[in-house]
């Protein structure tokens, strides 16, 4: 018998906007929904000789405000995704990949950098579009949500974006996409503020199926 595929969920930083504690909890059991052998841990500062729970991940979740991230533990969560695992990033996490920062491998391995909450109020419900049909978004049709407005630059074009909204000035601002690296998959989601967000069941199951998608399950 084969074992479960095993996922981390990562979460840290030092933005207090962001219940960082309680979606530890909520992604936990995401994961362990999935079919993952599902733990938790806080702080990036884990890939440079990785203990077991990090080196023996399948996949990567995720939720980080912020926080010290140094260049030689980015290029170690790059050279795994390389190798071979998957790595799914929410809401906020991009925020960490500062494109004027002396190293761009997290931006670059994530394929964007925050930009802002765009113009207006920062959260407001609003509908998400499915625009391409792929293994993570299997099942899913267009829906409504609560959340906060994310909008970000992508660093490179090697991307394919899944779902998008439509800005009230008429902009599509893409809300999730995927991307290979080497051997591994990424996939970023700008969805999931709270749990307003984390308790409607199209964020669970994209989620859900991101993961198994980027750990290859």
């Amino acid at each position: 018998m084969n074992p479960a595929p095993r996922a981390l969920v990562v979460v840290g930083g030092d933005d207090t906007h962001h219940d960082i504690l309680t979606a530890a909890e909520v992604l936990q059991r995401i994961g362990t929904e999935a079919g993952f052998a599902t733990a938790r841990g806080a702080g990036l500062q884990r890939f440079v000789d990785p203990r077991a729970a990090t080196a023996d991940a399948d996949v990567y979740v995720l939720y980080n405000s912020g926080g010290a991230f140094p260049p030689a533990h980015q290029e170690a969560l790059r050279d795994a995704v390389r190798a071979g695992k998957g790595l799914v990033a929410l809401h906020m996490s991009d925020v960490i990949a500062d494109p004027s920062g002396a190293d761009r491998t997290f931006a670059e391995l994530l394929g964007n950098h925050y930009l802002s909450h765009g113009p207006g109020h920062h959260e407001g419900r609003h509908r998400v579009d499915i625009v391409a049909r792929h293994p993570v978004t299997e099942g899913v049709d267009g829906f409504e949500l609560f959340d906060e407005y994310y909008e970000f630059a992508f660093t490179g074009t090697d991307h394919t974006v899944l779902a998008s909204r439509v800005r009230d000035d008429g902009a599509v601002i893409p809300v999730l996409y995927v991307r290979e690296e080497g051997e591994g998959r990424v996939v970023y989601l700008a969805l999931g503020h709270d749990m307003r967000a984390w308790g409607e069941p199209p964020f669970q199951r994209l989620v859900r199926q991101a993961m198994r998608w980027a750990a290859g399950a």
